[in-house]
């Protein structure tokens, strides 16, 4: 969203933002354009603190109901020209827009929420956890889906959950995340150590147990070391703890040090069940290592498969392993891959390209042709 803002204003474009984010979170060469409604993000951040671990929605859920009203209260529709709202936040502000005239566009960085919920739900029944509960954000997601005039999706593979569950193929337009190349380029690897990277919130949904489960035979023949950077999930505690002997914990990390651990990787590996397109792939890209990642992470728009890495199936652990085991045999091809996943993301315009894609749908909406 920061990064969004901040290339539209260097588009020429006027922008006002709205986020649950406190003020000392928004950077600060945005907080003059910015309006924030922090109290259930806070909450939410200090509920995590106290034992017992948060398992359930509530409180996401409770952040969401409280910041689509305000969102409305809040903004004055006549001073815009068209809204760009977080899927879930925009419901309210979005009607309103409608009454005076306006289109709002509806953005969704995972898949549409009836696939995403299909997935996690089979997902956490085969690793024996409780299932994550949707049963309040649905109908809030389904009528923004219906009622929006657009939709931005930053994957293909996004595309396509949407148009499977009826949303017209032209009301969805994919517009692919960008990456910060200022930040995220290659440094010194500190040792020859082959070192696969998983980086992300360690949960089902990221497909951690397969990780684990590929990784296991290659750990314990010493063949390679893994790394985990990010947050435990609490729905993946019972893996974590089963398989705590295969792996290193790095902890969540500041953007700004990213770089670094990517750079001692020599392969990132992402099986996720259900991403949008996540923004570890071209960070890791951009630092130039190879990727290994799932088909449900929006792989495909960045990589092609055994150029700059590889796409494998979900729930697929033996293939997992099999591309990794190949790319600790083959040195040589695999750094010809890590430069050319730099190769690619130089070319993506990065964030710039983000926004001009976002900027044209929202030209697109406003046009006297659209229908609302």
């Amino acid at each position: 969203m920061f990064d969004l803002a901040r290339h539209l204003l260097a588009l020429g474009e006027e922008v006002q933002m709205f986020t649950g984010y406190p003020a000392t979170r928004v950077d600060a060469d945005l907080r003059a354009i910015t309006r924030t409604r922090p109290w259930w993000t806070l909450l939410t951040y200090a509920r995590g603190l106290l034992p017992p671990p948060v398992t359930d929605t509530w409180w996401a859920q409770q952040n969401l109901d409280d910041f689509g009203p305000w969102l409305a209260r809040t903004l004055d529709p006549c001073s815009i020209d068209i809204l760009d709202a977080l899927a879930g936040t925009g419901l309210e502000a979005g009607r309103l827009l409608h009454r005076h005239g306006r289109p709002w566009v509806c953005g969704r960085a995972s898949t549409h929420i009836l696939t995403q919920k299909a997935l996690l739900e089979e997902e956490h029944r085969r690793w024996g956890a409780a299932p994550p509960d949707f049963s309040r954000g649905i109908a809030r997601c389904l009528a923004e889906y219906d009622e929006c005039d657009a939709i931005i999706v930053p994957s293909h593979f996004v595309k396509r959950s949407f148009i499977a569950q009826g949303v017209p193929a032209d009301k969805v337009s994919v517009c692919p995340y960008g990456v910060d190349l200022s930040i995220f380029s290659p440094q010194p690897k500190r040792d020859e150590r082959f070192r696969v990277l998983f980086v992300g919130t360690h949960s089902l949904r990221k497909g951690i147990g397969d990780l684990f489960d590929a990784v296991r035979p290659l750990v314990g023949r010493g063949q390679c070391e893994l790394w985990l950077v990010g947050n435990p999930a609490p729905d993946a505690r019972r893996v974590l703890h089963r398989n705590a002997d295969i792996f290193i914990e790095k902890g969540p990390q500041p953007r700004t040090s990213l770089a670094w651990y990517y750079s001692q990787g020599s392969i990132l590996v992402l099986p996720s069940l259900e991403e949008g397109l996540a923004f570890v792939l071209p960070q890791a890209m951009a630092c130039g290592l190879p990727v290994i990642a799932s088909t449900n992470t929006g792989a495909e728009d960045l990589i092609e498969d055994g150029v700059e890495g590889f796409i494998v199936p979900i729930r697929d652990p033996a293939m997992i392993r099999s591309r990794i085991e190949w790319m600790i045999d083959n040195p040589r091809r695999r750094q010809e891959m890590g430069v050319a996943a730099r190769q690619r993301v130089n070319g993506f315009r990065g964030w710039e390209a983000f926004a001009r894609a976002s900027r044209e749908v929202y030209l697109k909406a406003m046009s006297p042709t659209a229908a609302r």
